[in-house]
């Protein structure tokens, strides 16, 4: 993995920090994407291989930039998409954000730097949820731009895979985040992170199918806690 170059977005959330960290650690250059720079500096601090960037991939600007200093990199062996919003709404207002924040804005940066993956026989990890398997009530917005993100992996699989570019999907269960703190409030119930997924659990399978051998492809991993909280 050394010299390897990953680019990770929602870097500054549990999951996206934890996958930067791991990835780092494994001795890739990490390009560390945020809108906010102060947990990304926390990373940068500790890795030195860590490479932050503070931009809101809904800005074409912002976007613009995380794919210069890719290009500047000269490669990519790894594109993490981990960024997005998570709203509970029937304000179609608000789903026209999170469509923005959650498919729009990881798509078109994917397109940009889609050519550093195929150069580089790279691979994409579309960090998803379990909502973009079967919606519950209540969360239809969010779901479905978890849906259309499982399509455009789908879809995208059989896109590269003739120029040796691997695609998968990791479906996440309830993890261990402030973002899940937070629905766990909303719905009324006891908090137990310890009964959850970690976000180290998520890094671990981003580093297992980083790994795999050259033959072999994972398309689609659903992960959820062993306990039932």
């Amino acid at each position: 993995m050394s010299g390897g170059v990953a680019l990770v977005t929602g870097a500054s959330g549990d999951i996206g920090h934890a996958v930067g960290d791991a990835l780092a650690g494994h001795g890739l250059h990490v390009v560390a994407v945020a809108r906010r720079f102060d947990r990304l500096a926390d990373l940068a601090s500790r890795r030195p291989q860590v490479q932050p960037i503070a931009a809101d991939l809904t800005i074409a600007a912002d976007r613009a930039a995380v794919a210069d200093a890719a290009n500047g990199l000269g490669r990519l062996d790894l594109l993490v998409l981990g960024s997005g919003i998570y709203r509970r709404s029937d304000d179609p207002t608000e789903l026209e954000r999170q469509f923005a924040a959650n498919v729009h804005g990881p798509y078109a940066l994917l397109q940009a730097v889609l050519p550093l993956l195929i150069a580089s026989q790279g691979q994409v990890v579309f960090i998803n949820s379990t909502q973009g398997l079967a919606a519950s009530p209540g969360v239809g917005q969010f779901a479905a731009t978890q849906h259309a993100m499982r399509a455009l992996a789908d879809s995208l699989r059989d896109e590269v895979n003739p120029h040796g570019v691997r695609v998968a999907s990791v479906f996440l269960g309830r993890t261990a985040t402030t973002r899940q703190a937070a629905i766990f409030a909303r719905e009324g119930r006891a908090y137990a992170p310890e009964r959850l997924l970690q976000p180290a659990d998520v890094a671990g399978i981003v580093l297992t199918l980083f790994t795999l051998p050259p033959t072999a492809e994972v398309t689609n991993i659903t992960l959820r806690p062993r306990l039932k909280s």
